[in-house]
């Protein structure tokens, strides 16, 4: 087999995922859902072959001391892909995803019209956040990408690997990635305090060292844009805090409450309307009444600022499954399994 024939097939088929495990067909998730290719079974010597194609001398050197390593690949005329190679069972395996070549436009993305605004933003951090394959990265890239055509602004990425490939209008764009560009967030984004930014998106505050120069970033004026794998605002704000020693969480819960600026949390769903995904956004807003719940640790009421936030624009989890099952967009199935507080849901929907 040959692995561009594979990403060419995955292309025509829509697949956002291909998995590559020696034993086994080669795997595409098409809609969410897990689909075998037909034919032949991929071989522990077909995967080696394909690693040698992807991987780079630095990767390589990488993927030996680390047993993973994250890159992106290119096919000219079908797209391009982060590439995840790791071991199982004592051998190879690859899994790839495709990214987008254009960025979409936030007014195609189905999100809350209160995500424009925060391209407006002057300062501050935004948080992006859900799990994998939820739609974090599009998300910020149609932020991005809306500031390019908006500002005459210097915006640095920080990225695991570039995903996106930005061209620059008004704003000098410039893309860093993990392994090629920098040898960790904490360093790359050191450093680029130093290079004159504006905005900084850093692809995911993953440690202590990253969160705190992201913060401290905010906090000097920069507006900084990156993710977390949480499932919603609350736990967001939670888990930064946990980071830090006990000793020092009071000081950083009075820092967060001052530059959070917003948490956008994600759940993408398959259409049932047309074939696709289209996602569950909650959203908060960082109010005054926000901001004191952070620094006095009662992140629990959260949840009942978002719900009596509605007019400012935040909007629960709960209510935005509801309005896309309620348009023709998700099943009423889909809408009780991933809604935070079921029965209330089922109660919604049958009114």
């Amino acid at each position: 087999m040959d692995l561009d024939d594979i990403l060419q097939h995955a292309h025509q088929c829509g697949a956002s995922d291909i998995h590559l495990v020696p034993g086994h067909p080669p795997v595409l998730r098409i809609n969410t859902q897990i689909t075998p290719m037909e034919g032949a079974i991929v071989q522990a010597a077909e995967v080696d072959r394909w690693i040698t194609k992807l991987v780079g001398e630095h990767h390589r050197e990488r993927l030996q001391a680390q047993m993973d390593v994250d890159l992106s690949y290119s096919i000219e005329g079908i797209g391009r892909y982060r590439v995840n190679i790791h071991r199982q069972r004592g051998v190879p395996a690859i899994a790839m995803r495709i990214v987008n070549d254009t960025v979409p436009a936030l007014e195609d993305l189905n999100l809350p019209p209160i995500i424009e605004k925060l391209a407006w933003l002057p300062r501050g951090l935004v948080l992006v956040t859900g799990d994998t394959g939820s739609g974090k990265s599009t998300t910020l890239a149609a932020l991005l990408d809306a500031m390019n055509a908006r500002y005459r602004k210097h915006i640095i990425t920080l990225e695991d690997p570039v995903e996106y490939m930005f061209q620059s209008d008004k704003c000098l764009i410039e893309q860093r990635e993990l392994g090629e560009d920098l040898p960790s967030f904490a360093s790359g984004l050191k450093h680029a305090l130093r290079q004159d930014p504006d905005i900084i998106l850093v692809g995911e505050m993953r440690d202590l060292e990253t969160t705190a120069l992201a913060m401290s970033a905010a906090e000097t004026g920069h507006l900084v844009l990156s993710t977390l794998h949480t499932v919603n605002a609350s736990q967001t704000v939670e888990r930064i805090i946990d980071m830090y020693p006990p000793g020092q969480q009071n000081q950083i819960r009075s820092m967060l409450g001052n530059t959070l600026q917003a948490v956008v949390s994600q759940t993408l769903f398959s259409r049932v309307d047309k074939p696709g995904m289209v996602p569950a956004v909650e959203v908060l807003l960082c109010t005054a009444a926000v901001r004191n719940l952070i620094r006095e640790a009662r992140t629990f009421e959260i949840p009942n600022v978002i719900e009596t936030g509605r007019r400012q624009g935040m909007v629960t989890l709960d209510a935005s499954i509801a309005e896309l099952y309620l348009n023709g967009f998700i099943s009423r199935e889909d809408a009780l399994a991933h809604a935070s507080r079921p029965d209330a849901m089922n109660r919604s929907l049958a009114a």
